[in-house]
């Protein structure tokens, strides 16, 4: 009679936490939508500690977070995610997102140069996995971004990190990038911001060259 009983168990178990696992889901899922996203994490946390493959979740956890700035722990929900979906393009964007804003914030110079490399890293990925991607110029945009810190920070010559040469194939990136935006959608609102970016970069370019 024992083992009938305590299959029972088991089955009846695994059907109550699958119940609670969907139930934390479906709120978290309805908090996100609602732009809750406080709220939302509650609820995704107690999903993904039930069930941690489920990568819809995962991702509604690590934008949540994002979202939350929280971004040292939306950084490990897409890690996760991207490990069950690694064909996720915009799992990689926003990840690379979390790591601009730590490498940004950072005054750790260690940390600043890895959080800004891995930030540029996965917005490559990004646009390799879906380089016909309706949102590809937003990708553009942000790693053109990166790439103009990243060269900031390393051609800052009273620091360990400086390395010229780095610094000047991190403005061509930037500049090559941004140009891109550019040539792609002349007529967005943000279009003269874009051109000063481009502008003052080649300017910094033309000054680590030895022009100026």
């Amino acid at each position: 009679m024992r083992l009938p009983v305590l299959v029972s168990f088991l089955i009846i178990s695994s059907v109550e936490h699958a119940a609670s696992q969907n139930a934390y889901v479906r709120l978290g899922k309805q908090a996100y939508i609602d732009g809750n996203f406080k709220a939302a994490v509650t609820q995704l946390e107690k999903g993904c500690m039930i069930d941690s493959t489920n990568a819809n979740a995962l991702w509604m956890l690590g934008y949540s977070y994002y979202h939350s700035d929280n971004y040292l722990k939306s950084i490990t929900a897409f890690t996760k995610e991207i490990a069950i979906t690694p064909a996720d393009a915009h799992a990689y964007y926003y990840r690379a997102r979390a790591q601009y804003h730590l490498g940004t914030d950072s005054q750790v110079p260690a940390e600043k140069e890895k959080y800004l490399l891995g930030a540029i890293i996965d917005f490559t990925k990004a646009i390799s996995i879906n380089p016909a991607d309706t949102k590809l110029t937003v990708f553009y945009q942000n790693r053109g971004l990166v790439y103009k810190d990243y060269a900031a920070f390393k051609l800052q010559t009273n620091s360990r990190f400086y390395d010229r040469r780095r610094g000047i194939d991190a403005l061509k990136a930037s500049i090559a990038d941004l140009q891109k935006v550019l040539d792609s959608d002349g007529n967005r609102s943000d279009i003269s911001n874009i051109s000063s970016l481009i502008d003052l970069s080649k300017e910094k370019l033309a000054t680590a060259v030895g022009h100026h």
